[in-house]
C-alpha cells in the first residue's frame, strides 16, 4: 500500500518564501511542522547596535577624546574638518577594535566565557567613575582643510587606543558577535557626543554635570554585565 504523502507538492513555477511567520499544517496523519522563525536574529541585530550607541556614548561624555575635540575646535575654529577627522579615525579605529573582538570571540568558549565578559563590563562600570585628564597637546598650526583633517585622524585614532571606549567596543563586538553593527553603533554613539563637543565648544561642555554623567555610564556598563552574567 502507497504511503500517504504529508504534503502537496509545489507548482514548478511558483517560488516557495524563505520562512514562514509561524506554523502551517500537513495533511491529515502527518506530523506538524513548524517555521524558521528570525525575529529572534533581528532582535540581536537591533540590541548589537542600540547597545553599543547607548553605552558607547554615555562613556564618551567627559572622555579624554572628547575634551581633545574641544581642544582643536577653539583652536583652528573649523568644525567640518574636525568632525570628518574623528569619524573617520573612530570608524578605524573601533573597527579594529571589533574585528579583534569578533575574533576573540570565535575562538573563546564555554561557560567561562560569559563570565570574562560580564565581569570586564563591570570593570568599565569602575573605569567610567574615573575622571579622565588631557595632558597632550597636537600640533594646531596647519590650518588647511586638509591639514586640520589629517591631524585631527591622527591625533583622534592615536589618542583613542586603550580608551575605555575602544576597549568596550572590542567586548561589545565579543558579546553580539556582530562587527558592522557594534562599529556602527559606537561610531554613531561617539558622534552623538563629539558632534557638539566640536559645534558648541568648551563654554558648553562645563555646564555638562559630569559627575552624574559618569555615574549614568558607569551604571550603564554595570547593567550590562550584570544582563551578560545572568541571561547567560
Amino acid at each position: 500500500m502507497a504511503r500517504t504523502r504529508c504534503a502537496r507538492q509545489a507548482p514548478a513555477n511558483t517560488a516557495r518564501p524563505l520562512a514562514f511567520a509561524g506554523d502551517f499544517h500537513a495533511e491529515p496523519g502527518c506530523e506538524r511542522h513548524r517555521s524558521v522563525r528570525r525575529g529572534s536574529a533581528h532582535e540581536d541585530e537591533l540590541d548589537a547596535f542600540l547597545i553599543s550607541a547607548g553605552l558607547v556614548s554615555i562613556a564618551e561624555i567627559g572622555d579624554k577624546t572628547m575634551l581633545l575635540a574641544i581642544m582643536l575646535a577653539a583652536a583652528w575654529r573649523r568644525p567640518l574638518p574636525i568632525l570628518l577627522g574623528i569619524l573617520a579615525a573612530t570608524i578605524a579605529n573601533h573597527a579594529f577594535a571589533a574585528l579583534a573582538g569578533t575574533v576573540l570571540g570565535h575562538f573563546m568558549e564555554g561557560a567561562w566565557v560569559r563570565w570574562v565578559i560580564g565581569l570586564a563590563f563591570l570593570g568599565f562600570a569602575v573605569w567610567a567613575l574615573v575622571p579622565d585628564r588631557f595632558d597632550e597637546r597636537p600640533d594646531t598650526t596647519e590650518k588647511t582643510f586638509s591639514g586640520v583633517f589629517w591631524t585631527t585622524t591622527a591625533a583622534f585614532f592615536v589618542i583613542e587606543m586603550g580608551d575605555k571606549t575602544q576597549v568596550a567596543t572590542a567586548v561589545l563586538a565579543a558579546q553580539f558577535q556582530s562587527l558592522p553593527l557594534v562599529v556602527a553603533g559606537s561610531t554613531l554613539g561617539m558622534m552623538l557626543v563629539n558632534g557638539p563637543a566640536v559645534l558648541l565648544g568648551e563654554a558648553a561642555a562645563r555646564r555638562l554635570p559630569l559627575k552624574w554623567i559618569r555615574i549614568a555610564a558607569a551604571a550603564g556598563f554595570a547593567a550590562t554585565g550584570l544582563w551578560v552574567l545572568l541571561a547567560g
